[in-house]
């Protein structure tokens, strides 16, 4: 399967960021330090899922959007449904979430 475009990432993950805050999953204060220097994978060793997308996932895909080196494949619904199976709020996130993975052909 060939790569997305760039403007479709984009725009996914405008709708991502933007059900982020209506959802409020939004976080206003930045992440410590601490939380920063995470080693597990989507940072669950320093902090919520939400704030990974948040402050590691949104800021990466724009990076990789701006810079045209776009992923292969990307697989964070499967971390999102098992983060979120019990939160009826964040249902439309991980159908988002879910989009995006397609995007990927995942």
């Amino acid at each position: 399967m060939s790569q997305p475009s760039p403007s479709s990432v984009e725009a996914k993950l405008i709708e991502i960021e933007a059900e982020m805050k209506a959802a409020g999953f939004w976080q206003a204060s930045p992440l410590t330090p601490e939380q920063a220097a995470f080693s597990a994978p989507f940072g669950l060793d320093r902090m919520s899922f939400s704030q990974w997308l948040q402050f590691v996932f949104v800021p990466r895909v724009r990076e990789a959007v701006e810079s045209g080196r776009l992923p292969g494949s990307s697989n964070v619904s499967g971390q999102a449904v098992r983060e979120f199976d019990t939160d009826p709020s964040a249902s439309r996130l991980v159908r988002l979430l879910s989009e995006f993975d397609a995007l990927f052909g995942g």
